[in-house]
């Protein structure tokens, strides 16, 4: 099975605003920015892609995506993350691409082998449809899917997105196959997701991720901030 990779990202602009708590504007949107980075460069690492796709309607996302060896589905404005991935799976069917895997931007502890323990789940041959899914750590979010064809079942990206896409599958006959992975599990859109992310660093010992050096000016004041939430 051919598989591409599909990374959907808006641009950095008054990115992640629920995290205002704990950083300026402007650290959220280096934040966003260093994270894109750093899953699309562990996305491309990753063995057994077919090729590395990013969507998006921002011109910053469009160069650094280029810049670092990936194709940019380009949208003509930015409507959603649901909507941007519809766009893009619709595109990639048409150039026909056997199966997608779905990853978003924001997954600071993504590496490449998580992206290839999924892979590693995928059938050699797409004689029956296929789908995987990876939650995030409340088993709400839905952080990684891969489909076989890419519009396989429909989506719908944000709360309880991880529910709706396992009724989706039953829905249409297939096994609702998920796997669990902490590192693809912890994407950042609250505070809580910040700390558990500076928390795992710490404890984990690595510090090698831009969007952790990024953040590390801002670690004191986010902790006590945060103790005061």
């Amino acid at each position: 099975m051919n598989v591409v990779a599909l990374i959907p990202v808006k641009g950095f602009r008054n990115a992640k605003q629920r995290l205002s708590p704990l950083l300026s504007c402007a650290g959220r949107e280096l934040l966003a920015e260093a994270m894109f980075r750093d899953v699309l460069a562990q996305v491309r690492m990753a063995r057994g892609l077919a090729g590395t796709f990013v969507v998006t309607g921002d011109d910053k996302v469009s160069s650094i995506a280029s810049v670092a060896g990936a194709e940019v589905i380009r949208e003509k404005s930015e409507n959603g993350e649901t909507s941007a991935v519809d766009f893009a799976r619709a595109e990639l069917k048409g150039a026909g691409c056997e199966a997608v895997l779905i990853i978003p931007g924001d997954m600071p502890l993504v590496r490449a082998l998580d992206i290839e323990q999924i892979l590693a789940r995928a059938p050699a041959s797409v004689a029956q449809p296929f789908a995987l899914l990876v939650p995030s750590h409340d088993r709400l979010g839905t952080n990684a899917l891969l489909l076989a064809p890419p519009d396989l079942i429909k989506l719908r990206f944000g709360y309880d997105s991880f529910n709706f896409h396992l009724r989706q599958l039953t829905e249409n006959g297939l096994p609702p196959r998920f796997i669990v992975n902490e590192h693809i599990a912890l994407d950042i859109d609250e505070p809580v997701d910040l700390q558990r992310f500076l928390s795992y660093e710490r404890a984990d010992g690595e510090a090698t991720h831009v969007a952790r050096r990024l953040l590390g000016e801002h670690e004191v004041a986010a902790r006590r901030r945060s103790e005061n939430l």
